[in-house]
This record gives C-alpha cells, sequence and structure tokens, in this order.
C-alpha cells in the first residue's frame, strides 16, 4: 500500500523559511519522478518544483532562486526547501510521485504554508 505523506507546512513571515518533506512508504522512490504542487482556494494545481529519478531539477518561474527541491533516496523522502517566502507563496502543497515509464501517479494529502505577518 503506497503513501506519501507531507509534512513540515505551517506560519511563517515574509522573507521565513519553511522545509516541506514528503514521506513515501510502500514504493521505491528511485524509481519516481517527484514534484511539489500548490493549490490556492478556488484555484488549479500548480506544478512548483520537480525532481526526476535521475535527480534533474525543474521549477516554477514565480519560486525560481528561493526555493530547492532535493531527494534522499535511501529515506525515501524528498525535500523542498522554502526561502525568501512570500505571502503570495500561501498555499496548500502537495507531493506527487510518478512511476518512470509506467506512469502510475500518487499523491500526498498536503501540508497548509501561510505565509503572513
Amino acid at each position: 500500500q503506497v503513501q506519501l505523506v507531507e509534512s513540515g507546512g505551517g506560519l511563517v513571515k515574509p522573507g521565513g523559511s519553511l522545509r516541506l518533506s514528503c514521506a513515501a512508504s510502500g514504493l521505491t522512490y528511485d524509481l519516481y519522478h517527484v514534484g511539489w504542487y500548490r493549490q490556492r482556494p478556488g484555484k488549479q494545481r500548480d506544478l512548483v518544483a520537480l525532481i526526476t529519478n535521475r535527480n534533474n531539477a525543474n521549477y516554477a518561474d514565480s519560486v525560481k532562486g528561493r526555493f530547492t527541491i532535493s531527494r534522499d533516496n535511501g529515506k525515501n523522502t524528498v525535500y523542498l526547501q522554502m526561502n525568501s517566502l512570500k505571502p503570495e507563496d500561501t498555499s496548500i502543497y502537495y507531493c506527487k510521485a510518478q512511476r518512470i515509464m509506467i506512469g502510475e501517479v500518487y499523491w500526498g494529502q498536503g501540508t497548509k504554508v501561510t505565509v503572513s505577518s
């Protein structure tokens, strides 16, 4: 049974930092591309950052230079380091794992990030 569990969200002031974690069980992370997405109320879920199974990373323009995605396959965990946070980063953040070649997809339940003074 596959499970993705996000953690690390919370309330932070503008300019602050948070590190989100996405821990997986029931799958081998090194066979998956993993992405962080965010969704605001009434909006679509947008890709924030993606890391491939070969550790290539891509970012949305809005977070380039501020966010860093990384993975620790030994711990079956993917991280999103978020620096210089802005109020517009406020959202629920979700991680998604997509199996290479096969394409099966798993989502976590989300973790809420609020950036406010």
